[in-house]
């Protein structure tokens, strides 16, 4: 389906309200985009409040993510967003998120990935059709060069085609979609993963959990 520019700014708004509401994108923080053409994406402005977004709050950029309107600035993330639409074509929704969940465990990972197995709702992501096959998702070290940063997803990316998102540590999260109703149905599994993952391992530092594998 063929959506207008007035009706994807529309999705970008109802997405900032629904991941403000649930505590996933507090104040000014995160970025949300969408796929306008081959050549040009919407972008949420920088530090617009993602609770608040306007039809004004988003800006039309190019594939290299420069903006299109001068009086309007993008985040300076928004390279990590027109990355993923250059990697894959049928990529048409690109959202980042800060929720509490995805930015303490990317902190207390030690090591550059978090794998999630045996959790039923790992069926919520396309292409994985068993709670025994595994998704995998990197975490990359914050970083506010993001040319540098870009270059480091691109290489997962390159080796992992079938990647569903990845973190910053502490930072965010990324994820997206052949639509915005699929990244934002893939941001609600992920936080409901990172809340899992973050509750089974305080249980078992506190010596009052077992786990065990799913049958």
């Amino acid at each position: 389906m063929v959506f207008t520019r007035e009706q994807l700014a529309e999705q970008i708004i109802q997405a900032g309200t629904f991941l403000y509401a649930r505590g996933w994108s507090p104040a000014t923080s995160s970025n949300y985009s969408a796929r306008l053409s081959n050549k040009h994406v919407l972008l949420t402005v920088s530090g617009k409040h993602k609770g608040q977004l306007g039809h004004d709050d988003i800006l039309a950029t190019d594939m290299q993510a420069q903006s299109l309107e001068p009086n309007k600035k993008p985040s300076a993330e928004a390279l990590l967003h027109t990355q993923l639409y250059n990697w894959q074509s049928n990529i048409q929704a690109v959202l980042h998120t800060h929720s509490v969940n995805a930015t303490v465990l990317s902190r207390i990972e030690p090591s550059g990935q978090i794998e999630f197995k045996d959790y039923e709702l790992q069926k919520a992501f396309s292409g994985i059709s068993s709670h025994k096959q595994p998704l995998l998702v990197p975490i990359f070290d914050n970083e506010q060069d993001m040319p540098r940063l870009a270059a480091q997803v691109q290489q997962w990316l390159n080796a992992y085609p079938d990647c569903k998102g990845y973190l910053i540590r502490g930072h965010g999260l990324y994820t997206w979609g052949p639509s915005m109703q699929d990244a934002l149905r893939q941001i609600e599994a992920f936080e409901f993963l990172l809340e899992c993952e973050l509750k089974v391992r305080a249980c078992m530092a506190q010596g009052s959990f077992t786990l065990n594998p799913s049958i």
